[in-house]
């Protein structure tokens, strides 16, 4: 028993919590040891816990796993923690493994893949995958949109056309021109609706409940 890698789970889903807990408990050399259902309760656990490997949630209630992430390695830099998430998104990758996390898994993912990435992370090894880390060196190589930037394609994803955002934002046509224009370049889009597109796949910015 002393010899097994100890891994923790965060979720807010119990029935994800037991789906992982049945896997982990085929591999003879894995168990789990604590459940978190808070990126808070996860913080406080880990400490008293000490996992080898944590699987960790992005969307909790709450603290978010990736605020977890950051907040646990703040106190343990040797932490190893995998984030899981329903479906990939660019930015949320890019602040997973910026915080420290070890890999980045759908919740789809293979019971395989999900104990290589296990075992690769107690090992100290990250787990990204090719078509991820290609997603991943495109969306590195681009500058970060600024604030005033963000305002502005967030009234594109909204329909609004230049002269409503430059109503909105109190700047004139042209300048919401150049803006639209370095916004084109920053996300490799050839034309608004492209870029509200790219902006909300790799969640830049979120649609309106």
């Amino acid at each position: 028993m002393g010899d097994k890698l100890k891994i923790m789970i965060v979720d807010d889903h119990y029935l994800v919590r037991v789906g992982l807990t049945s896997i982990i408990g085929l591999e003879h050399d894995m168990m789990v040891c604590g459940e978190a259902a808070s990126g808070e309760q996860a913080v406080t656990m880990y400490a008293a816990r000490r996992p080898d490997v944590t699987l960790m949630d992005v969307r909790l209630p709450g603290m978010s796993g990736i605020a977890a992430t950051e907040a646990i390695r703040a106190d343990f830099p040797d932490a190893k923690i995998i984030v899981v998430s329903t479906y990939i998104n660019d930015e949320e990758v890019y602040a997973a493994l910026k915080v420290g996390a070890m890999a980045y898994l759908v919740k789809s993912v293979a019971r395989e893949e999900l104990i290589q990435a296990i075992r690769k992370a107690a090992a100290g090894r990250r787990h990204v995958p090719a078509d991820l880390a290609a997603r991943l060196a495109d969306r590195m190589s681009r500058a970060s949109l600024s604030g005033r930037e963000l305002d502005v394609l967030r009234l594109l994803v909204g329909g609004k056309r230049n002269r409503e955002i430059a109503s909105a934002l109190d700047i004139t046509e042209g300048t919401v021109k150049l803006h639209v224009s370095s916004i084109l370049g920053k996300l490799g889009a050839v034309d608004r609706t492209e870029a509200v597109t790219v902006a909300l796949q790799r969640g830049l910015i979120q649609l309106d409940r």
